[in-house]
């Protein structure tokens, strides 16, 4: 019947075909407008670029130029006020309900389109259709959809409609600034919501992202899943795709004892997995002895110490801050193992300009943790020397 649309399709099917429609968007806007446009971190063949911007104008009218601009100034000016979408500053609530709304305001900012919209497409398609006509687009969805699944074409229409602002314009860059975990102490709140990037092409692998924004690959633990990275792995395969960066990879050369300057440079390129191991190695075991050793009326104050005293220092509220402060006046190795961590950090931030100042300041640290009298500490210290920017000879 005609309700039913040309291909007269079962209930399970049209969820079925409504699934991959969707999972196409994701593809085109995790592998085309983000890793690609936004951050350069792969090539693309132009055939598949033009796929990527028909598709993207058939089922959500965003326009490359807008949507890279914004994602480029949110990584420029993250959890400021003129982020474009943070949740700290306008609210958790009001970009899960309003992000798509934020995207369409920002997207009139010219200053925003001029200042961080550079190397966009400009060509004749992009002028006389893509962006001329921005609603014809999802118009012809919508009656593709009407002539061939009938009735129901309308609901998953609608449903293409939605998956993009409410999963990606709300969900990532609401809870990804909220709830989750994080591998990595970046300068913003990004988390990871989940370790498996199956919903949204990867793009739920948000830490991971904001510590290493031009890395094609999204999933950096053993147990996380980057479904956008299989597909760029797939083309890849077909000379569609070329990867230009990934994340560092921390080598590690066992029996090195000589912090030179092959290594200082291993530390300042896998800054972010040696601070994930700081915490794993010294924070962790100090805080378990500390919670073993002081007396049970000032425990409370140890709850959550590994978060706290791992967390980037610039997103810690007043209250966090005074909490620090109480438990390590409570415990002497936990301030020493802190002060020691924010002085590691500050080495690559204020020595990262001259190479010499940060090997010695390196060798400094390393001498003084050697000196604490602190197992971890030392232990950790020594590792910091088997770093290397090439990995270990083959035997």
């Amino acid at each position: 019947m005609w309700y039913n649309g040309l291909l007269d399709l079962s209930v399970w099917q049209l969820v079925l075909i409504t699934l991959v429609l969707t999972h196409i968007t994701i593809v085109s806007v995790t592998v085309y407008l983000h890793r690609y446009s936004a951050h350069r971190s792969l090539e693309l063949h132009p055939a598949l670029q033009h796929f990527f911007r028909f598709w993207l104008w058939l089922t959500t009218s965003m326009n490359t130029r807008e949507w890279t601009a914004i994602h480029r100034k949110h990584h420029a000016k993250c959890e400021t006020p003129d982020d474009p979408h943070s949740p700290v500053h306008k609210g958790l609530w009001t970009v899960l309900r309003k992000g798509a709304e934020l995207y369409m305001a920002e997207a009139k900012n010219e200053d925003t389109l001029r200042i961080y919209g550079k190397n966009c497409p400009d060509d004749w398609m992009e002028r006389n259709v893509y962006s001329r006509f921005p609603i014809a687009g999802v118009t012809l969805m919508a009656l593709i959809d009407l002539a061939l699944f009938g009735v129901l074409g309308i609901t998953v229409w609608a449903i293409q409609m939605l998956w993009i602002p409410v999963l990606a314009a709300g969900v990532v860059n609401g809870l990804g600034h909220a709830v989750g975990y994080r591998n990595f102490e970046c300068k913003d709140a990004a988390t990871n919501i989940l370790p498996w990037g199956i919903l949204i092409g990867g793009e739920e692998l948000h830490n991971n992202h904001h510590t290493y924004p031009n890395s094609a690959k999204l999933s950096v633990k053993k147990w996380e899943f980057d479904l956008g990275w299989m597909w760029i792995r797939l083309f890849s395969l077909f000379r569609l795709a070329k990867v230009r960066r990934t994340a560092p990879i921390a080598h590690r050369v066992e029996g090195k004892k000589t912090l030179d300057m092959d290594t200082a440079m291993a530390i300042l390129n896998n800054r972010f997995q040696i601070m994930a191991q700081y915490r794993k190695l010294v924070i962790k075991p100090l805080v378990q002895q500390e919670l073993d050793r002081v007396d049970a009326s000032v425990r409370h104050l140890f709850r959550r110490a590994k978060k706290l005293l791992s967390r980037e220092t610039s997103l810690l509220g007043n209250q966090q801050q005074e909490r620090i402060e109480r438990m390590l006046d409570h415990s002497q190795a936990l301030k020493v193992i802190y002060e020691k961590r924010l002085a590691l950090q500050q080495i690559w931030g204020r020595t990262s300009a001259n190479g010499h100042d940060m090997l010695q300041a390196l060798r400094d640290w390393c001498q003084q943790a050697e000196a604490s009298g602190i197992k971890a500490l030392q232990e950790f210290a020594a590792t910091l020397r088997t770093y290397s920017l090439q990995p270990a000879p083959a035997q």
